[in-house]
């Protein structure tokens, strides 16, 4: 088998003609010598500066054109999941806002929305745990992450900066732009998707596009609550006599 049949040069004359270039128009736009005769024939290996224009100019995905990967097209497109905004107190500093299952379903289409952050209760926690970051409290809603999270009880989560990030060990909030979730993430080999697990195996793990996910907050601990005290109110209440009680222990 000669060099011209390795599955790069395969893959390389496939995108050339599927994009219909002849071979001095493609080595133009990727800025290599007068022709790709000499790739196409197997004589001249595939730069890295070919592989990188193939990327930036035609979304191809390096792990395909290498036959790692069956997904020929990699969106270039840097995926965000970072807070789209926050609050802050009188001082400056960050409020962690409490988003209850009721807002939680305006959250998607309101992520940016300055005025909409202002109907909903927020608060500053003065322990080191929470400081340097970006916290946000959401309500559970629904069985899926039982026996860990029951209905109507709170988890306090961490912004993520990036899907890089995720633990396949760690509990998430992530924000679809259609719905507030509370999931494990696994990351899905030789794909721009992650799938969606849930502890209670009654629901089947799901798969969803990344740049459907606008913000993803890593669960840091979670609040539970008697009958009487679902509220917000309840829950600020709650928060307030921990750390009080928080505060006695330290002096």
């Amino acid at each position: 088998m000669g060099k011209e049949n390795t599955i790069e040069v395969k893959r390389f004359i496939e995108v050339r003609k599927g994009l219909d270039f002849t071979q001095p128009e493609f080595a133009k736009l990727l800025g290599v010598s007068k022709t790709t005769a000499d790739i196409e024939r197997g004589r001249t290996k595939l730069s890295g500066k070919v592989v990188t224009e193939l990327l930036k100019q035609f979304k191809i995905n390096p792990l395909w054109l290498f036959g790692d990967s069956d997904q020929q097209y990699l969106s270039t497109k840097v995926n965000s999941v970072i807070p789209k905004f926050v609050t802050v107190d009188a001082e400056d500093r960050e409020n962690m806002v409490l988003v209850n299952a009721k807002a939680a379903a305006g959250y998607p289409q309101n992520i940016q929305d300055a005025s909409w952050y202002k109907q909903l209760p927020a608060f500053d926690l003065p322990i080191p745990e929470f400081r340097n970051a970006s916290y946000r409290g959401f309500q559970v809603e629904g069985d899926s992450m039982l026996p860990n999270l029951y209905p109507g009880e709170w988890v306090l989560a961490k912004a993520t900066e990036s899907l890089d990030d995720v633990s396949a060990n760690k509990m998430y909030v992530v924000v679809l732009y259609d719905a507030v979730l509370v999931k494990k993430i696994e990351k899905v080999p030789n794909s721009n998707s992650v799938s969606l697990i849930s502890l209670n195996e009654t629901y089947p793990p799901y798969q969803v596009a990344n740049d459907q996910i606008q913000e993803l907050w890593q669960v840091n601990s979670k609040i539970s609550f008697g009958l009487d005290t679902t509220t917000e109110k309840g829950l600020l209440k709650e928060l307030q006599e921990s750390m009080e009680e928080l505060k006695k222990r330290i002096k």
